[in-house]
């Protein structure tokens, strides 16, 4: 007996216990939430009868019994597939596949599991214990943040580094009120040796934000910031692969330690409080305790991996106060009881932020990383908004990608990208915006009249000099209704008459030209 039938019956045998009590059929539907219409049906069925009706409620024909065979197959193959993967497959095999709902498919392939006994099979990943590393070799790298309560019992957010040797497990954390940008990360490094009185030789990181700008495929471009910091230290550094925790867990763990030990139920007074107060926790509790896997104190571990550590000499690290800013949804920056805008796609959630920096009578917008996103002339006045005009165009790609994605639309490539370069050349402070009324016009409809007629206005562009993507849109219109008009239709003539058709046969007597020239 499954569970649901299980169930089944507990509501059954409960509604008859209330009956028995003397409640009504209302009463009872209120209590258990069910339909009254239901409960009355309950109470008219004996035992037998209510057994039978669960059989034929098991029974009953279902929408995709049809193809139970075919998601059997798959399932056997691939027990951890989804119901929505089978849904899938099962519309592309069957293209005759009745309309039916997600939920409807989910059911199906539950029934299926359950009637032949295939049970989803999660996908595991193989694990196995690494091995102890030797004094001084590695440490990780990791950052939180979590949200306090102060006293006037207001919320405060506070983001920490955490740093963790990984053969002693000696720890180093630091506070800030707010996000980390590569400054502040160089000078929490900074924080972390001075504390532990070395450097370790490896220092193990994940994809951060304030210290990666890109990666490609194992390729790591650093910010400027940051590398330029690195390069002056002795360590190198390791960046684990995306979604995979298990390679800095020893960090991931003290994240979590100061955030349900230190942190938990703790108010907020000030950040040097903060500090002042989680580097005693450090040395009573969370460096000083018998660590759970290593079964040692990391405090006296670290009395002997501190002579393994490379020398540590102080390196000052310039760190100008900046002014963290929330991006607002319509892409403008609240400053000064004035808006100043940034360039469209700024805003990606809730948690957008930019970091403002005044410059002489300027108002320099960066993101989190310090990278310039954009420079206003600051406004003396109150309540305007200042803005470029070239912010309202998206500029999350490249001129080089659009320029590709346009191209791709003809038969010619390289004519293609020689009438963009040109346009580029004749207007370059507007090519994006040229750039992108070919991309609507080209990418609305995928064709091969749509790429013929854009192969015949692109010749006809090239051979009169017009470039330009307004121009090219308006003939682009012209020859698709050319290319694109129904044939003619001619109607037979009916003739008259014998005598018509016979007139029709006629030529017309014809003159020579040279009578006309000796006129003249």
């Amino acid at each position: 007996m499954t569970k649901k039938h299980i169930n089944h019956w507990i509501m059954y045998h409960e509604i008859h216990r209330l009956s028995r009590l003397g409640l009504k059929k209302a009463k009872i539907s209120r209590l258990l939430n069910i339909d009254v219409r239901t409960v009355g049906k309950y109470l008219a069925m004996s035992e037998s009868e209510y057994e039978q009706h669960l059989i034929a409620m098991g029974s009953r024909n279902k929408v995709l019994s049809s193809y139970q065979e075919f998601v059997k197959g798959k399932l056997e193959e691939f027990p951890d597939t989804s119901a929505a993967q089978i849904h899938d497959w099962l519309k592309e095999s069957y293209p005759d596949l009745p309309k039916v709902s997600p939920r409807t498919v989910y059911n199906f392939v539950m029934f299926v599991r359950q009637t032949h006994n295939i049970p989803y099979i999660k996908p595991t990943r193989e694990f196995f214990p690494v091995e102890q590393l030797p004094y001084g070799d590695q440490a990780q790298v990791d950052f939180g943040e979590y949200s306090m309560r102060s006293y006037r019992g207001r919320r405060k957010k506070v983001y920490f580094f955490s740093m963790v040797l990984s053969r002693s497990r000696m720890k180093h954390i630091w506070f800030i009120d707010t996000p980390f940008t590569a400054a502040h990360v160089c000078e929490a490094h900074e924080k972390a040796f001075a504390f532990f009185g070395g450097i370790t030789r490896v220092i193990v990181y994940d994809l951060d934000r304030a210290m990666v700008v890109d990666e490609n495929l194992g390729d790591i471009i650093l910010t400027a910031t940051f590398r330029q910091y690195v390069q002056s230290r002795s360590f190198n550094q390791h960046f684990c692969r995306k979604a995979d925790p298990q390679s800095k867990g020893k960090v991931e763990n003290v994240v979590q330690y100061v955030k349900k030990n230190f942190l938990y139920n703790r108010l907020y007074e000030d950040i040097d409080t903060l500090n002042t107060q989680a580097l005693a926790w450090l040395e009573r509790t969370a460096n000083f305790l018998e660590h759970n896997v290593t079964k040692k104190s990391p405090a006296e571990e670290f009395a002997i991996e501190k002579d393994y550590l490379d020398a540590y000499v102080p390196i000052p690290v310039e760190v100008r106060e900046v002014k963290i800013h929330q991006v607002r949804k319509d892409n403008t920056i609240a400053y000064k009881s004035n808006f100043y805008t940034v360039p469209m796609g700024t805003y990606q959630s809730s948690d957008s932020k930019v970091i403002l920096k005044e410059n002489n009578q300027s108002l320099e917008i960066y993101d989190m990383q310090e990278q310039l996103i954009c420079t206003h002339t600051i406004y003396s006045g109150k309540g305007q908004i200042i803005t470029n005009s070239n912010h309202k165009r998206d500029t999350s790609k490249s001129l080089k990608e659009m320029m590709d994605t346009v191209s791709k639309c003809f038969t010619k490539t390289d004519l293609a990208m020689s009438f963009l370069l040109k346009t580029q050349q004749k207007y370059p402070r507007y090519i994006r915006d040229h750039l992108q009324i070919m991309i609507k016009l080209l990418t609305k409809e995928q064709g091969q009249s749509n790429t013929q007629t854009a192969d015949k206005t692109l010749v006809f562009c090239l051979n009169n000099k017009i470039f330009n993507a307004t121009d090219f849109e308006s003939i682009y219109h012209v020859n698709y209704a050319e290319i694109n008009a129904p044939p003619p239709q001619f109607s037979d003539i009916k003739p008259l008459g014998k005598q018509s058709l016979d007139k029709a046969n006629q030529k017309p007597q014809t003159s020579d030209l040279n009578l006309y020239e000796n006129f003249f």
